[in-house]
């Protein structure tokens, strides 16, 4: 399993509100593809979206996404944890 920040932007805008029903839908679906969604965070004002996920690659990640709800990410980067 590997780490990767993906980056979501909506136009417009986003509430915390509607990214948590989506994490929610992620979290529900990721189990299928040996996926697990970690963390994310939201920019309301900016549209913009960020999740921590640990995944066997990032075609997983997007392949949760995209059945959970939809909105796949813009772009997506292996990462490596550090304190």
């Amino acid at each position: 399993m590997a780490l990767f920040m993906d980056v979501h932007n909506i136009e417009g805008g986003v509430s915390a509100k509607d990214v948590a029903g989506a994490h929610q839908a992620d979290l529900t679906t990721q189990g299928a593809y040996g996926v697990n969604y970690l963390r994310y965070w939201v920019d309301e004002e900016a549209g913009k979206i960020f999740c921590l996920v640990d995944a066997p690659d990032a075609e997983a990640a997007n392949t949760v996404h995209k059945e959970a709800h939809g909105l796949v990410a813009d772009e997506i980067y292996p990462v490596s944890e550090f304190s």
